[in-house]
């Protein structure tokens, strides 16, 4: 046999390994094969009902053939996509796309299965649906990642059956996509719309009243029903005969530093993310918030050591760097060492900024321990603590009590709450601005208190 010939011949086998590696076949062709057998245990009792099994086994079999010649014969019945962003953002829905199109002439009932990251732990997806002839069907459906990185999605199969439906045929596209996970990029553009327009709604952005003067001239504007009144200019009234105001803008150029605490206490899970992933993503808005408002805006990170600075600036590549910054995050199970942050941070920026610090301290001690520290930094910044408000507890502590053990669970519940109030409180006692939050309402309480602290201008 020459070599082409062999070539050809090893070909072939290959395909039609392929091919037969491709049919499915389905339950409705067992329970058929099913009622054969019983007709032939029967047809041992009564022997006319022998013609009766031997026309339906060649009924079957024809069927058979002729649903896999529908399914095999022509061209390629289908082809499908995945449509993925380009980034994905962290603890959001991202919308994915799957489009099929149909290259017969012919309708297609079919199953589709998506090879979904196993970050997400997802071993279930399928979709359904009818596949007219020459039509196009596009499915969307959300993914929602907790965790940052690289998130391999694999490949797309879709199972094809006629009206007969004896066997299926899976077409299978080859194509893997690896898509990183980043901080959230959709809350961080939905934020910045809200804090430029300034805007309030629902659990949006508040309004901040502003109080004194203490902003640079910007321009003489018309009165308008809700201007301060003092900010009235005589002069140019006169001169247009209707009521003129002097407009301010807010001071620029403040240094803005989001200071994330990566040790142990921080890598408590909460609807499925991290605490310092909620910090990740609250940083991220507060950064593009501080950037649009034309402040510049520094990240610090640290744990026993400060492994993560990027200087406070205002550039076109800022956001971009604390982006980067922000995705190579990694929690570990170190105990954070504020003082080694005090003196790293008195070296990086000696200058005053606004210093918006998350951490999480679980006990009062915690807090009394760094509290020194906390408050020398209070002396040379405007120091903003974030603490996070324990949802479990708070539905704990809700929970009603049927007996003795729940009567317990409430009352512990209960303690543990006050104490991270009687903490946050303490803190604003000790002239530290404070916020305690949930979690899933951190970013908003964030950028509120920015937004609060720039009107009343104390940065």
């Amino acid at each position: 046999m020459s070599e082409a010939a062999s070539t050809r011949r090893g070909a072939g086998l290959a395909a039609f390994r392929a091919g037969w590696a491709a049919v499915y076949l389905r339950n409705r062709l067992f329970y058929g094969l099913g009622v054969l057998v019983v007709l032939y245990a029967v047809s041992f009792a009564w022997l006319p009902l022998m013609v009766v099994a031997h026309v339906s086994l060649a009924g079957l079999c024809g069927f058979l053939i002729l649903d896999l010649a529908l399914l095999f014969g022509g061209v390629k019945p289908c082809t499908v996509q995945r449509e993925v962003p380009r980034l994905l953002s962290l603890g959001e829905d991202n919308a994915l796309r799957l489009t099929l199109q149909n290259n017969t002439r012919r309708a297609w009932r079919f199953q589709l299965i998506d090879e979904l990251p196993y970050q997400l732990q997802v071993r279930n997806f399928l979709r359904e649906g009818l596949l007219e002839p020459g039509a196009t069907v596009a499915l969307g459906y959300p993914i929602k990642p907790l965790r940052r990185g690289v998130y391999r999605f694999g490949q797309l199969h879709v199972f094809l059956r006629t009206a007969i439906g004896l066997a299926e045929r899976r077409v299978s596209s080859g194509i893997a996509q690896e898509v990183l996970v980043y901080p959230s990029v959709l809350q961080m553009k939905r934020f910045e719309l809200l804090a430029l327009a300034n805007v309030s709604r629902g659990q949006g952005l508040r309004k901040i009243r502003r109080i004194g003067h203490s902003y640079e001239f910007e321009q003489i504007k018309t009165y308008v029903a809700g201007d301060d009144r003092r900010a009235i200019n005589w002069k140019a009234t006169s001169k247009r005969s209707s009521l003129m105001v002097n407009q301010y803008e807010d001071e620029r150029s403040q240094q803005i530093y989001c200071a994330i605490d990566t040790g142990r206490s921080m890598k408590l899970p909460f609807a499925g993310m991290s605490l310092m992933d909620y910090a990740v993503n609250a940083s991220l808005v507060l950064s593009n918030v501080a950037l649009r408002k034309h402040d510049r805006a520094g990240l610090v990170c640290f744990d026993k050591t400060v492994h993560t600075a990027v200087l406070a600036e205002r550039k076109r590549t800022q956001l971009p760097r604390l982006l980067e910054a922000l995705y190579r995050l990694e929690e570990n199970g170190l105990e954070a060492d504020f003082d080694l942050f005090y003196r790293a941070f008195a070296r990086l920026n000696p200058a005053r900024s606004l210093l918006v610090l998350f951490s999480n301290f679980e006990s009062d001690y915690a807090l009394q321990r760094a509290m020194p520290v906390l408050q020398r930094l209070q002396r040379r910044h405007v120091l903003l603590l974030v603490l996070f408000e324990n949802t479990e507890l708070t539905a704990a502590a809700s929970e009603p009590a049927e007996d003795i053990s729940g009567i317990y669970r409430r009352t512990i519940a209960a303690g543990f709450l006050h104490q991270k109030k009687q903490m946050a409180l303490r803190a604003s006692r000790a002239g530290i601005q404070t916020i305690l939050t949930k979690p899933e309402e951190l970013t908003i309480q964030t950028v509120n208190k920015y937004l609060e602290l720039k009107a009343r201008g104390m940065i």
